[in-house]
């Protein structure tokens, strides 16, 4: 019975520590691949920060209430773009931005533009109507991507298809944190609740007009920024999740390891007493 017992401990240490070089191989890829996504998301900000000045300037001079993009209009669809990762072992990463979506949608009807293979997985199951299912890798997603993706959701803006455009992604601000964050696209939100910075932008045309030409851009510029920003926050909450497993798989080998051998002790010393009690006879 003791070496019964010792074999299955044996084999639940080899089984711990096969799981544990995965574990710590994915640690040390997710590690390789964090330089280099925070520096793109890095270069990612300026572009996304100077063009969302000039967007909240020329939503300031625009005088014309029936603008598109600006005038807010009765809600009956909303359009979800819903940035998440390619895969799992990232900790909460994607089902906090699920969570974030469900409790921000309420009652109120919705499709999802899903980005990254795990977003298309959920609301596929969920029967979820799905603008696009062509955007499952967010690693190296382009800009000249993002620029499609843009024009995808202001062609269906514009259509009629949903009258509000919202953007759930992942801030990252620490390698122990990071932040989900919900953000309104369209309609712009109005100059007074997002007020420009000092922007001192000329226009070759009217502001209305430039709205509806630059729009796209700022979009895409967005877009691409955030999913910069999300990718970052991916690696960084998977390289933590993979270091915690590490840690169990090797807390559990340790545990293992000191079962088995007082295992083994129990049946060494069981043989003596059993070799001890016949000599004795």
């Amino acid at each position: 019975m003791a070496g019964a017992s010792m074999k299955d401990i044996k084999l639940r240490i080899r089984s711990v520590e096969s799981t544990m070089q995965i574990t710590k191989a994915m640690q040390l890829v997710a590690t390789s691949k964090l330089r280099r996504a925070k520096e793109r998301m890095e270069n990612s900000k300026p572009y996304a920060t100077v063009s969302r000045e000039a967007l909240m300037a020329a939503v300031a001079r625009c005088k014309d209430q029936n603008v598109p993009f600006v005038t807010p209009r009765p809600v009956k669809k909303r359009l979800y773009v819903v940035i998440a990762g390619e895969r799992g072992l990232a900790g909460g990463y994607n089902s906090n931005v699920f969570k974030a979506v469900a409790a921000h949608c309420g009652d109120t009807p919705f499709c999802v533009l899903p980005l990254g293979r795990k977003a298309i997985e959920k609301y596929h199951r969920m029967g979820v109507e799905l603008l696009s299912e062509d955007y499952s890798r967010v690693e190296n997603l382009s800009v000249s991507r993002c620029y499609r993706l843009a024009h995808l959701v202001t062609d269906g803006y514009l259509a009629g298809k949903f009258d509000e455009v919202w953007l759930v992604s992942t801030n990252f601000r620490s390698m122990m944190s990071q932040e989900i964050k919900t953000e309104q696209l369209l309609p712009v939100p109005s100059a007074e609740e997002e007020a420009p910075r000092n922007v001192d932008t000329v226009y070759e045309m009217e502001a209305a007009e430039a709205l509806e030409k630059v729009m796209p851009d700022f979009l895409a510029g967005r877009l691409y920024s955030a999913l910069c920003d999300s990718f970052v926050s991916e690696v960084a909450a998977r390289r933590m999740a993979m270091d915690s497993a590490t840690k169990n798989a090797g807390a559990m080998i340790s545990d293992l390891t000191l079962r088995y051998n007082r295992a083994r002790q129990g049946a060494i010393t069981q043989e003596i007493t059993e070799i001890v009690a016949g000599a004795e006879e």
